[in-house]
């Protein structure tokens, strides 16, 4: 009997209904489509389309890891993000759509998006705040900094793919001790899930996404006291800072961001009604205290080649 893509979907609706997964139906329509390259609209007007064996034998693997609960991004390699496509790697977080708050916060704040702003994107991962923000602001320029060398990678791969390595530096370096301000807007999706509370994350989050990544601490503010030691040296007066918080944090969050001189502009809500966002500015009232900081040296990860898409 000849491979099909309508054969493929009805394995794919079985064996994950097999696996207990909710939805089975909807995920397997979203593996097909994802693996062959095609739009669902595609697949559901072509499920007689003959399928050659050697791709029927690598989908079926697809299929085997997302039965055994593995995140259907992990398993193409890309996931998108403020409508754009991003490559995803195991120093990365896996974009997702809650995180999109922190985009549409700075946005709505900016007076003139042509303005030749300066952006800086703390705990980058795939880089996709950052670039979601140029993919907006024609004349900005931007600057992503993350802990791990492989994120770092991943992100100069994600700006080049995506047409803005020109417009663009990644470095390694801890959080912002290494920068000199100022910059116009300042973004964070830092660590801030707590030590603790790691048994109780959902599979496709606590089994593929990196802990570097997750972790943040005893109670899962560590990141931000860090953030906000850095912040007033950084964020121009009248510039925007807009960083992600877990459900519950954005009271303790602010407290620490309002220690170091800064005014909360607002907390914002995610699409499911979670405080998801801090949204802050410097108080130009704050009393300066000059000191003498040595910068340590940022080390600087150059990538030649782009991310492409590969469709089956």
């Amino acid at each position: 009997m000849e491979d099909t893509l309508g054969s493929a979907l009805a394995e794919a609706g079985a064996t994950l209904s097999a696996a207990g997964l909710d939805e089975p139906r909807r995920r397997a329509r979203r593996l097909v489509a994802g693996f062959f390259g095609i739009t669902l609209t595609e697949l559901l007007s072509h499920t007689d389309r003959a399928v050659e064996l050697p791709a029927v034998q690598r989908f079926r693997e697809s299929l085997f890891r997302m039965a055994n609960g593995e995140p259907l991004s992990r398993i193409l390699g890309w996931r998108e993000f403020w409508g754009l496509p991003f490559s995803l790697s195991a120093d990365t977080l896996d974009p997702r759509p809650e995180s999109e708050t922190l985009v549409d916060a700075v946005i709505r704040r900016l007076g003139d998006r042509n303005a030749p702003l300066r952006i800086l994107d703390l705990g980058t991962g795939t880089g996709c705040l950052l670039l979601a923000l140029l993919s907006e602001c024609p004349a900005a320029a931007g600057v992503g900094v993350d802990v791990a060398p492989g994120a770092v990678i991943t992100a100069r791969m994600n700006a080049a793919s995506l047409g803005f390595g020109a417009r663009t530096q990644f470095f390694i370096g801890d959080w912002g001790s290494a920068l000199s301000g100022p910059f116009s807007v300042i973004v964070a999706n830092p660590p801030y899930i707590a030590s603790g509370a790691f048994a109780g994350l959902p599979p496709e989050v606590g089994h593929h996404d990196p802990r570097l990544a997750l972790d943040g601490g005893g109670d899962g503010l560590a990141p931000y006291r860090r953030i906000a030691e850095d912040l007033p040296a950084l964020l121009a007066n009248g510039g925007v800072f807009a960083g992600e918080v877990g459900a519950g944090q954005a009271a303790g969050a602010a407290e620490i961001l309002k220690a170091r001189g800064l005014l909360i502009d607002a907390i914002e809500c995610d699409l499911v009604g979670i405080e998801r966002c801090i949204v802050a500015q410097l108080d130009e009232n704050r009393p300066v205290r000059v000191s003498l900081v040595v910068k340590k040296t940022l080390e600087y990860v150059s990538v030649a080649s782009r991310v492409k898409r590969r469709r089956v």
